[in-house]
């Protein structure tokens, strides 16, 4: 079994950053080939769930939603068992629940996310 553990939410004004990261933990964790694509995802109050962003960990690859391309950046640790949300330019659009995710996959596409984290709140003001 895997557990996602996300940290770094909080409160920031417009304009400001926030980096949010999420540990894989679980027997196996580095080897495992059910969780080379790991993402966040990002949930607001009423809205549908978002994809944020993805990174196929064996080669780092990655993939941004259309809303946080160039303020937002995905990265991982050398391990590859943790990775990164760097947010900047944040904007009140941004206000979300933002959770990690993880699944199988190859470099082309990563189609499904088994493992999710219990999630981080992001709050943006204006």
């Amino acid at each position: 079994q895997v557990q996602l553990v996300e940290s770094g939410g909080g409160s920031v004004q417009a304009g400001g950053s926030l980096r949010l990261s999420c540990t894989a933990s679980g027997h196996n964790v580095r080897s495992n080939s059910s969780i080379v694509c790991m993402a966040w995802f990002r949930q607001a109050p009423g809205k549908e769930r978002e994809g944020v962003a993805i990174i196929y960990t064996p080669s780092g690859k990655t993939y941004y939603g259309d809303s946080v391309k160039v303020r937002f950046t995905i990265s991982q640790d050398n391990d590859k068992s943790t990775v990164h949300l760097q947010m900047n330019s944040l904007e009140p659009e941004d206000t979300a629940m933002y959770y990690c995710a993880a699944g199988p996959g190859n470099a082309r596409s990563c189609p499904v996310f088994d493992y999710w984290g219990q999630g981080t709140q992001v709050a943006v003001s204006s």
